[in-house]
């Protein structure tokens, strides 16, 4: 690898880890910016809900925008904008203005990553993309598991939440200069008219859709089923995107270029990589209750928790560069089939074996190297492999089915959790009578009866008996195991779907005559 290739990679690297630090920075700074200024929980919910509704605009818009006019242009402009928006929501004087900046910010980070592997799969040989898209991946994994952490520290050292987006301003304009010297120029692709009609009404579907999935946070299915800005935004949301359809149908028969080249979708290699990217959504989203099972089933301080993503992440970042280096000798679905089989042990370790925490640490290495994996370079290849000019939009697909997917599966896993809540009563019951404690003493009445987790765990510290403390503590222990139990049994399941999907798909590969390794493919 020269000089120029390596300043290459730490560029795109750089601007890939950038751009997926700051959902998960956010998240350790949110209760303080609600009190900054002084909005309600579910108006502060805002600022990432707001975040998440700007890269589903901007994806798909940026990757047709590179695959038309260059990655390096993009990507530079897309730094621009995320530097920009930093600034923005650093300087924000009003909740309102907080919004909108988070928005301007969010176009900026949503086509980061995909331009990344967009300019890699157009100028990188053959045989090495693996490995360099697996870099991307590590970085990505990374990066979005230990957001929380960096957000804590970044926090702890400042003592201003200001100071979470002030920090991107430098490495954006690092980016800048480092992006202008290294990354190649291309010549603009196209003259044809640009289909401006067919960007507003995947805009408005992806947004509706969106929006309404992001309404399944923490609510019941029986909830879901009731609920009506729910039902109305996804229906919207399904209904636009049927227009989009018809409309780039109609469209590919004229001059004008469509935003989404509907005979793409008759590539049966890029349909499944869908289908692989919604799974390994999936994958990803269960990750993020690690912290909670470490307080809740394992007994450790709320404090120390999030630290306990460290096995996990490292593993994510080893297990994406090692699986771009075996893409490259083995191909995308042998990748794909270790991967899913590594994630599926560490899934069933959970609820089988872990008690302690260095059990813990081995049960997430074994899920970090399968999800680090997975949403790195392996889907990516194979959405790709048949697409000619296009290779932007490709990517920009799966990005999107793919945050649809870290979207739905966080409400599947916590309605296992609900449902461990809701037997806490009858477990109490039962470790009461076996430790001969009365259920009358010992502050019980206090306890809130309808609650999440964390607030009774809040409640538990403030009972002066220690007898009844070790109790109910006990009982937080076995009531979450119930719940965390169902949750990464259904994950293993997930991992199971994506091991047949995989099989499916190397068959697909082989109907079409795809060699088997990304190093023998022409």
């Amino acid at each position: 690898m020269n000089s120029k290739v390596r300043l290459t990679m730490m560029t795109l690297m750089i601007g890939v880890f950038m751009g997926a630090l700051d959902n998960g920075i956010i998240t350790s700074s949110l209760t303080t910016l609600i009190h900054s200024f002084e909005v309600s929980p579910s108006w502060g919910a805002w600022i990432i809900t707001i975040y998440t509704l700007g890269l589903t605009i901007s994806v798909p818009i940026v990757g047709k925008l590179s695959d038309r006019y260059g990655r390096r242009a993009l990507f530079l402009i897309e730094i621009s904008l995320f530097g920009i928006g930093s600034l923005l929501v650093a300087l924000s004087p009003t909740f309102t203005f907080l919004l909108i900046a988070r928005f301007f910010q969010a176009l900026g980070g949503g086509g980061i990553f995909i331009l990344a592997s967009s300019y890699i799969l157009d100028t990188f040989p053959k045989e090495r993309q693996g490995r360099a898209l697996g870099m991307l991946g590590g970085m990505n994994g990374i990066a979005s598991v230990l957001g929380p952490n960096i957000g804590s520290l970044i926090l702890s050292v400042t003592g201003s939440w200001h100071w979470l987006f002030l920090i991107n301003i430098p490495i954006a304009i690092l980016l800048l200069i480092l992006g202008s010297k290294s990354l190649e120029k291309q010549e603009v692709r196209s003259t044809s008219r640009l289909d401006i009609a067919g960007i507003l009404v995947l805009s408005g579907a992806s947004l509706s859709l969106m929006y309404g999935l992001t309404q399944l946070k923490g609510t019941s299915f029986k909830d879901v089923l009731t609920s009506a800005s729910f039902l109305t935004f996804v229906l919207v949301g399904i209904a636009m995107y049927v227009l989009f359809f018809f409309l780039e149908k109609r469209v590919e028969t004229k001059g004008t270029e469509p935003v989404l080249p509907i005979s793409m979708l008759k590539t049966p290699t890029y349909r499944w990589s869908l289908v692989l990217a919604l799974l390994s959504g999936g994958i990803l989203a269960s990750v993020i209750f690690i912290p909670s099972y470490v307080e809740q089933y394992l007994g450790v301080a709320s404090s120390m928790s999030g630290y306990w993503f460290t096995p996990l992440a490292l593993a994510a970042g080893i297990g994406a560069a090692m699986g771009g280096i075996v893409i490259d000798k083995k191909g995308p679905t042998f990748t794909m089939f270790a991967a899913s089989i590594i994630a599926m042990i560490g899934y069933v370790l959970f609820p089988l074996w872990v008690e302690h925490t260095w059990q813990m640490a081995i049960a997430s290495i074994f899920v970090g190297i399968g999800f680090g994996t997975l949403i790195g370079a392996p889907i990516n290849m194979i959405a790709t492999e048949h697409i000619q000019g296009n290779k932007g939009v490709a990517l920009a697909g799966v990005s999107l089915i793919r945050q649809m997917g870290m979207t739905i599966a966080p409400t599947i896993y916590a309605s296992f959790l609900t449902r461990g809540f809701a037997q806490f009563g009858e477990v109490l019951q039962r470790n009461a009578a076996e430790a001969g404690v009365d259920l009358s003493q010992g502050g019980m009445a206090q306890l809130p009866k309808d609650e999440d987790m964390t607030t009774l765990m809040s409640m538990i510290e403030q009972i002066p008996s220690k007898e009844v403390k070790e109790l109910l503590l006990k009982t937080v222990h076995d009531a979450s195991g119930i719940g965390f139990d169902g949750l990464f049994y259904a994950a293993a399941v997930v991992a199971a779907i994506m091991l047949i999907t995989v099989i499916i798909v190397h068959q697909v590969r082989k109907r079409a005559g795809t060699p088997a390794s990304s190093a023998h493919a022409k």
